[in-house]
């Protein structure tokens, strides 16, 4: 499996999650960058489904975080996932 498959798996299932979760599955949208040895993964959410992720004291946010950061450590990936309000 090449890096670029690694990250593209990753984003793929944070992708499949956030829509599952989301009020608005058809706003939500993953991007994903490299820089220098940590891929950014930014999911973008509507705002009314911001709150949702992030979960009551930030539970579904950590859970998130946690299934991207192993997914990604399964590939030797450093990966960290931000949630960003979309458009």
């Amino acid at each position: 499996m090449s890096p670029e498959d690694t990250a593209t798996g990753v984003r793929a299932v944070v992708e499949v999650l956030a829509k599952a979760l989301t009020d608005r599955p058809d706003v939500v949208r993953v991007t994903e960058s490299r820089h220098k040895d940590v891929t950014l993964i930014e999911l973008f959410v509507s705002r009314e489904d911001v709150g949702k992720l992030v979960g009551r004291q930030g539970r579904t946010v950590a859970a998130l975080r946690t299934l991207a950061s192993t997914a990604g450590e399964r590939e030797g990936k450093t990966v960290t996932l931000e949630i960003r309000e979309g458009k």
